[in-house]
């Protein structure tokens, strides 16, 4: 790609060069076009990320119904095959990100969310146990192994495609709708299971109307294959391939970040470690928890979920928006005090019925928003354009993989080992004291440019 010098009019009608380098800054948001491609940019991404948590929203809800088409075993090697697609996504991390800093943002997301909705499909055509015997888990397990390697390069890459789309000084508003979708796509594939189940019964749903939500992953995937196509790549990667400041391959970016970069790896570590406990206990662990533990029957749970996930919903782009003003950290620091002092009062509130369930669920979730509203904000601008996606995509899922995929599993057998239906509050306070810890180490990056190869900084501070 060659660079033109673009041309405008001075006041003595002759043409004066504009920066060159004006090219790769983000889309401006005060021009139709530049409008219409940070909404492209927010679809693209977002589509991707909902498709995603669609497949994690349809699997977690519906989990009794896996259970008894693929696990006769119990619920508990169900939650199991939820917890082992995570085990492959650093992975994908590993195999995505470098790739991803080499060749283009676009491309890869391209793949990935083939792969992800592709696999996502193909759960809903799985012959059952009765059916094909042991085959039948193992082709499910393989099916989520698939979806796992896959999401290793789809968060990361639709998180820093995002934030290197938007405005510096917006970045927390556009970014968060990257976590709308996340919350979308959960809420849709809750909704959806809810209203089957309203529709055709339980008796029903066992037999074939759990696959419906799964198969409507497909028309999902073709939707985000197209909005992807029609985007160029970021313009900030596209500025350091234009100067051909990237890592020759992928294993020198590899080796480049695992050098230099050991210490923003660290502090993100922790942060996702506070991030993904909270959000698979409260999101994926819930419905289990309402209706096993504390004897919710599944429509009132899963009722409540979709109520609190559509609040949570409405909250992100305006708590993404005021991290734009009052910077990243003081944003999680609220969000990971409240959740460590809240979690043990929220969840004996819980226990006391349907009200108190809705309650504190709600109020948890709105402690949650304060830090995933702000992921697309916060995480790629730990890193510089030319590390940025392998170090998002690796980090994030090796801490995911190891704390936040098995918070289900986790939590589920450290209840029936210890009968204490505390246990979920307990797990939640220990990894906000991480996140805690690893945010005094964390710079604040509101409003800092993310181009270049140097890790971003906030030049002057957030009015």
């Amino acid at each position: 790609m060659r660079r033109s010098a673009v041309m405008s009019t001075g006041p003595n009608n002759t043409n004066l060069p504009e920066d060159p380098a004006a090219e790769f800054a983000p889309p401006e948001t005060g021009t139709t076009e530049g409008r219409r491609t940070i909404r492209k940019a927010i679809a693209a991404s977002a589509i991707g990320n909902a498709t995603e948590w669609f497949d994690y929203g349809v699997y977690a809800v519906a989990v009794t119904y896996i259970t008894a088409n693929f696990f006769p075993g119990g619920t508990v090697f169900a939650l199991a095959t939820f917890a082992i697609s995570f085990l492959v996504r650093p992975l994908g991390g590993l195999v995505w990100g470098p790739l991803g800093d080499r060749i283009g943002r676009k491309a890869i997301l391209a793949l990935t969310i083939i792969l992800m909705a592709g696999a996502t499909f193909a759960i809903g055509l799985l012959p059952t146990y009765d059916a094909i015997g042991i085959w039948a888990p193992i082709l499910l397990i393989l099916m989520r192994l698939i979806q796992g390697f896959s999401t290793g390069g789809e968060y990361g890459g639709a998180a820093t495609f995002m934030a290197e789309y938007s405005p510096d000084k917006k970045r927390g508003f556009f970014g968060s709708f990257l976590e709308f979708g996340t919350l979308g796509g959960f809420v849709l594939g809750t909704a959806v299971v809810l209203a089957l189940q309203l529709l055709l019964g339980e008796d029903t749903m066992t037999e074939w109307g759990w696959r419906i939500p799964f198969l409507l992953a497909g028309p999902l995937g073709l939707i985000g294959v197209y909005l992807r196509s029609k985007l160029e790549d970021s313009p900030v990667f596209r500025e350091v391939e234009e100067q051909h400041e990237m890592e020759p391959s992928a294993r020198s970016g590899l080796r480049e970040l695992f050098a230099h970069y050991w210490r923003p790896l660290v502090s993100m570590a922790g942060l996702v470690i506070a991030l993904n406990v909270a959000n698979y206990t409260l999101i994926s662990y819930m419905p289990t928890y309402l209706e096993t533990q504390i004897g919710l029957d599944a429509s009132a749970s899963l009722a409540l979920i979709l109520v609190g996930e559509l609040v949570m919903m409405a909250l992100i782009p305006f708590a993404g928006r005021l991290s734009d003003r009052v910077g990243r950290k003081p944003m999680w620091r609220v969000s990971v005090v409240g959740l460590f002092i809240g979690a043990i009062p929220l969840y004996l509130l819980m226990g006391t019925g349907f009200l108190g369930a809705l309650v504190g669920f709600a109020i948890l979730g709105v402690l949650y928003v304060l830090q995933l509203s702000t992921i697309s904000a916060t995480f790629p601008a730990m890193f510089p354009t030319q590390v940025r996606f392998a170090g998002f995509a690796i980090t994030y899922n090796v801490a995911t993989a190891l704390f936040g995929g098995t918070a289900p599993l986790v939590n589920e057998a450290l209840i029936q080992s210890t009968g204490n239906l505390l246990i979920p509050a307990f797990y939640m306070m220990a990894a906000c004291a991480v996140g805690f810890v690893a945010l005094l180490f964390v710079p604040e990056t509101a409003g800092a440019s993310l181009r270049g190869t140097d890790i971003p900084r906030q030049e002057e501070p957030t009015s």
